[in-house]
């Protein structure tokens, strides 16, 4: 489970920002957003705030961009990193970016640092809680000659070969568990914390983003897609099954269809349908559809055919399904895009409710869940604002202002939408100069 994530000259982020999911005192609604582990109150969602420009979808993004970075580490030296410092400075440009992410792992409690520029790691450290702090690993960069050196701590069990060997191939643009992805040794703290980026981690869910792909790999089993069925049916789409049909296209020249194969698309979002060439004469498609029920009777429609709402939904159906079942991470961007107020709380309290330890950081302009204090907890409440001095983004949550500013009966929405906690735009009057044609 995440513990903390801070960053630090990325974007639009000047100064260290740092997100919690350490739950305060407070035991309200304790059953549905806190979990006990290794000694600590964690919360199951953080949901952010704030104007847009203000930097709440930096903040997925430098969380999907460490995850990368571990990942899906680079092949070559004179390969650089695809991300911005802050800009609106003389010397952050020039400055090194910083994260820091502290999470547990196999009842393990990790914390992670790592300092890079555009080029090349120039620190990492890894520590763990057992229960006291110990040292995995120091890394530190020779800039000039592009070389890495990793100091192990005590605990840590490799032989002098096995750390020259991962010393190698820790290029100097590569993170030394990305090094570790190349190198045929085994060393148990490493594993478990790439495995808890890959598995537990995911990646960043936009409006953009297509689900439905990996919702078709979910079908494949009864027990996935009855309850996938049952997640739409309580969210009133009226569906009443989901059902996976092939489709066998005859055509006249296989060269034709490869390239063309925009010829067979039927509507823009056919593109992400995936076809496979049978013979020279035919290809086949597998196309989701969507049963209704009207007065007893089954109507079909394709998933391309449905409302937008209905899309976006299905796949956060897939999405709760593995919320629920699994024990993982999803960040989402714009969580309320094409999904009616009632329905995007439908989703966070179905995910309250029934997961167990999974979590969400969302990003959302949603207010209505502010002024209703059974469905919210301070804690979990984030805001993104601009420095009035440099336009930087300040992180804070609700429960970080002293009762002078929030009460127990405070108008949280209110409170909001006044500016008293910021996160708003500063807006200006609606009149625009600009001359008319008419006039010329």
């Amino acid at each position: 489970m995440l513990v903390n994530f801070s960053i630090q000259n990325f974007g639009s982020i000047k100064d260290k920002q740092t997100l919690s999911f350490e739950a305060d005192k407070s035991e309200h609604l304790e059953d549905y957003y806190v979990i006990n582990t290794n000694g600590l109150r964690l919360l199951k969602l953080g949901l952010i705030y704030g104007a847009n420009a203000s930097g709440k979808t930096t903040i997925l993004k430098a969380l999907d961009f460490l995850r990368t970075l571990i990942l899906k580490p680079k092949n070559q030296k004179t390969q650089t990193f695809d991300f911005e410092p802050f800009l609106f400075d003389d010397n952050t440009p020039r400055q090194n970016t910083f994260f820091e992410i502290e999470f547990i792992q196999n009842n393990v409690r990790y914390l992670y640092q790592v300092e890079l520029n555009k080029e090349a790691i120039t620190r990492e450290e890894l520590y763990s809680y057992n229960p006291k702090k110990s040292n995995i690993f120091k890394r530190t960069t020779d800039l000039q000659n592009k070389f890495t050196k990793i100091e192990f701590g005590n605990k840590v069990k490799i032989s002098k070969s096995a750390e020259e060997t991962l010393e190698n191939n820790t290029l100097w643009n590569n993170t030394v568990l990305g090094g570790f992805l190349k190198t045929n040794i085994d060393i148990e703290e490493f594993i478990n914390i790439l495995n808890w980026f890959s598995d537990y981690l995911n990646t960043l869910i936009n409006p953009q983003s297509n689900l439905s792909k990996e919702l078709k790999k979910m079908l494949s089993s009864d027990q996935n897609k009855e309850a996938l069925v049952q997640i739409l049916k309580k969210a009133d789409f009226n569906i009443s099954n989901i059902l996976i049909k092939k489709e066998i296209i005859e055509i006249s020249d296989i060269n034709d269809f490869i390239e063309n194969p925009e010829r067979f698309y039927k509507r823009d979002n056919d593109k992400d349908r995936e076809f496979r060439i049978i013979s020279d004469k035919q290809i086949s498609t597998e196309n989701v559809e969507f049963e209704h029920r009207i007065n007893d009777k089954p109507y079909f429609l394709a998933l391309n055919m449905e409302s937008q709402g209905t899309q976006r939904y299905y796949g956060f159906a897939g999405a709760l399904c593995t919320l629920i079942k699994d024990s993982v991470l999803f960040p989402i961007d714009e969580l309320e895009s094409s999904l009616h107020p009632d329905l995007f709380v439908h989703f966070l309290l179905s995910f309250l409710a029934n997961s167990q330890k999974s979590q969400i950081i969302a990003t959302t302009h949603n207010r209505e869940i502010l002024n209703n204090k059974d469905i919210f907890r301070n804690d979990a409440i984030w805001i993104t604002d601009k420095n009035n001095e440099n336009c930087a983004t300040e992180l804070y949550s609700l429960a970080d202002f002293d009762t002078k500013v929030i009460r127990d009966t405070t108008n949280i929405l209110n409170a909001y939408k006044l500016g008293k906690l910021g996160g708003v735009p500063n807006l200006n009057d609606y009149y625009i100069e600009i001359e008319s044609d008419e006039k010329k």
